[in-house]
């Protein structure tokens, strides 16, 4: 029912910021049309300059035009000193979006063949329930509804680790596979039952040991330092871990403060510990050869595991990869309609300038009160996250660019963009896997925990960049 709303919700704005666009703004004519088929509207990035900061060429552009040509963008006069730019960034309508959504599942059909068949010859094989077994007293108080034992235990214990890793191709198979076995013992198909709602807040916080990606990005850059965002990312996403986990233990009942949750919690905190001293020793080339090849690792080595463990079973390795590979086909077919109705509700939110009224209203307020405005120019990447993790790359670049690769807006919105998740494409995903329709209390808990992740990102920053 929520998701319901918030779909509806996208698509109003959208249309009513569009109107306001066209009303007001000039050069905004097309933006109906844009909305459709995009290419002509893309101008997410959006920042506000004064006179000092337009250089004269186009300053003698503008006294003749309302609208000036600045490299890649485009600016407009607002004010007797006052200017906004547009940065062109790319961001298709909503014909190409569903074109990108049905291809974005096409593209899963092979990882989701592949991660489900292995999985299949696991389950023969007794390997879920093995890892039942291990992790079922930490997760037996934080599942209570889950048997004992449940293969489903298994399932999650192997998203977790894909999603530590930074393993995303394996993570989303794994986390489906998760729902799939919660579902089972659901009594209500069409509403998230507690378990699945704990599981998937739990991964949507996104706890990743090493944002490889985003460091890689500032390497390409030309970043002095490009692993300095590191530990401020690491230590985001755990607290948005937490804050997922405190709010659904809230809501669920759950005694939190047993021995065993918090043994647990202290030995993941003593395992991210260790890497952070360990990550802090090597260099940027380093930490993406021992991400890449840990990451790498893991995959070659729990495919090796489980072949080995089917072997030793006697169990029919390639008739039961076949008889999953068939379910990871079904199932990415099966996700089709939900995720092109929230990417279209996305794209449209994208492109109609919603992003700008925002990113304007909250600058004035941190105006206002005298706040540090370099927090407001990192902030379009953590706003748009939970919406679109392509889009935040592309805002994440833009602010390093106009701003400095290793400055403080830059490695904030750097720390932004590895503090939380696409929640909005997770919630599609995964619920739209087993026909869940009421998602509860998931939406709000997944915003509340990238809302801890995004406080927590500008906490570090002031702490590590200054």
């Amino acid at each position: 029912m929520a998701l319901s709303r918030i779909w509806t919700a996208f698509i109003i704005i959208a249309l009513l910021a569009a109107a306001g666009k066209f009303a007001f703004e000039p050069g905004q004519q097309q933006i109906f049309s844009s909305l459709v088929t995009g290419k002509n509207s893309d101008t997410i990035a959006v920042r506000s300059l004064d006179s000092a900061a337009v250089p004269a060429s186009v300053h003698s552009q503008l006294k003749d035009q309302k609208i000036a040509i600045w490299g890649k963008g485009k600016v407009y006069k607002t004010g007797d000193s006052n200017y906004r730019a547009f940065k062109l960034l790319p961001a298709n309508g909503i014909f190409e979006t569903t074109k990108d959504a049905v291809n974005l599942c096409i593209g899963l059909i092979g990882i989701m063949a592949l991660f489900m068949g292995f999985m299949s010859i696991a389950e023969r094989a007794g390997g879920i329930r093995f890892l039942s077994r291990i992790i079922g007293p930490f997760f037996s108080r934080i599942f209570p509804e889950v048997p004992k034992n449940h293969p489903s235990m298994g399932h999650m214990v192997m998203n977790f680790s894909a999603n530590l890793m930074g393993l995303d191709n394996a993570a989303t198979p794994f986390g489906i596979k998760a729902m799939e076995s919660l579902q089972e013992i659901n009594p209500d198909k069409t509403t998230a039952s507690n378990s699945q709602l704990m599981f998937l807040c739990l991964h949507a916080s996104g706890l990743t040991l090493i944002p490889t990606i985003i460091i890689a990005d500032r390497v390409a850059l030309k970043s002095q330092h490009p692993t300095d965002i590191f530990i401020p990312c690491m230590i985001a996403t755990f607290a948005a871990t937490i804050a997922a986990l405190l709010i659904v233990a809230y809501r669920q009942r759950i005694r939190i403060f047993q021995s065993v949750i918090l043994l647990w919690v202290l030995g993941i905190s003593a395992v991210i510990v260790a890497l952070i001293l360990y990550i802090k020793t090597l260099d940027a080339k380093g930490v993406q050869l021992f991400s890449t090849s840990l990451s790498n690792g893991i995959i070659l080595l729990i495919f090796l595991l489980i072949i080995a463990g089917a072997i030793y079973k006697k169990t029919p390795v390639f008739d039961a990869f076949v008889d999953g590979a068939k379910g990871g086909f079904e199932t990415a077919i099966r996700i089709i309609p939900y995720l092109v109705g929230l990417l279209v509700a996305i794209s449209l939110l994208r492109n109609s300038g919603a992003f700008e009224f925002v990113m304007d209203g909250i600058k004035s307020i941190f105006i206002f009160f005298g706040g540090d405005t370099r927090v407001v120019d990192a902030l379009p990447t953590a706003l748009l996250k939970p919406l679109s993790g392509s889009g935040a790359r592309a805002m994440m670049i833009d602010t390093l660019n106009a701003h400095g690769v290793d400055s403080f807006a830059g490695n904030l919105a750097s720390v932004f963009r590895g503090s939380s998740d696409t929640t909005f494409y997770i919630i599609a995903v995964y619920f739209g896997a087993v026909g869940i329709k009421n998602t509860r209390y998931a939406v709000a808990t997944m915003l509340l925990a990238d809302l801890a992740g995004i406080i927590t990102a500008i906490a570090m920053a002031y702490l590590f960049f200054k």
